[in-house]
């Protein structure tokens, strides 16, 4: 007969954020979402959050209040340039860590909660990805052994591109972190698991942005790329949102997931339809 763990501490991430729509629905839903999951920890990717370029202070700030612990980003960060000197100030906000070093910001972070120390490790891939960082493999390998001097729990967003990156740096992760879910490709992916070490994993949380879109971005300016082959001015999307994510349930012992689930939910805006 297994024996249930003698504390347990449940992570929800939210996926990409994109624009006005995606930081709405996060102002409005996050609340009551976190009460009905009983989520002890928040992590927000706020990559696309500023008109789905970057994310500002500002923007940062407010998804903090809304109840973020750490915010993830990617391949945008540097697309807000007042972005630049505030990342020195506020060390919840994460970039990639396998930038360069002395590349301003930190890639990594350990917040103490009433339930024991949370870890949180942001990553970028490599595979068609327009800017090549270090070798995440090799970066979240001394990420990972450092930080858990600290702590067995550990979450990871892996920011890719490609699925077989993303399925690779989880397998090869397995055991040694909670979980590795990815981002960047704002479609939530139906392949959530534990894997044998004990690792959750989904290779794609999926976005917090306009349902009817291309990826958060309006359809027809989309469209009108793939036709003309004409640069477009990149517009956000109109109508319900979704707010998309994972839930994952880990043994604050021994740092392990013990359950993994997505999370979907529809928001509504009259402005915005």
């Amino acid at each position: 007969m297994m024996t249930e763990p003698a504390s347990t501490l449940r992570i929800l991430f939210l996926g990409d954020v994109m624009g006005d729509p995606g930081r709405k629905a996060i102002t409005a839903l996050l609340p009551s979402l976190k009460e009905e999951l009983q989520a002890d920890f928040i992590i927000i990717n706020g990559e696309n959050s500023a008109g789905g370029r970057g994310i500002t202070p500002k923007i940062a700030i407010g998804l903090m209040r809304a109840g973020a612990a750490v915010i993830t980003t990617g391949d945008h960060i540097w697309d807000q340039k007042e972005l630049v000197p505030w990342l020195a100030e506020e060390p919840r906000l994460l970039r990639p860590i396998n930038y360069p070093a002395g590349t301003p910001g930190q890639g990594s972070i350990v917040l103490e909660t009433k339930k024991g120390k949370v870890g949180v490790i942001n990553v970028q891939g490599r595979t068609f990805m327009k800017m090549t960082l270090d070798n995440p493999f090799t970066a979240m390998q001394q990420a990972v052994e450092e930080m858990r001097q600290e702590t067995p729990i550990i979450f990871v967003d892996m920011h890719s591109e490609t699925t077989s990156e993303k399925v690779s740096l989880a397998w090869f992760l397995d055991g040694t972190v909670s979980a590795v879910v990815g981002t960047h490709t704002h479609v939530q992916t139906a392949d959530e698991r534990i894997l044998p070490n004990g690792t959750a994993f989904l290779t794609d949380a999926g976005m917090c942005g306009p349902r009817d879109s291309c990826i958060g971005m309006d359809v027809q300016a989309a469209i009108d790329r793939f036709l003309t082959h004409m640069p477009s001015r990149h517009q956000i999307a109109k109508g319900p949102v979704l707010l998309c994510g994972a839930l994952i349930e880990v043994d604050t012992t021994t740092g392990k997931a013990l359950s993994i689930q997505r999370i979907q939910r529809e928001w509504i805006d009259n402005l915005l339809a």
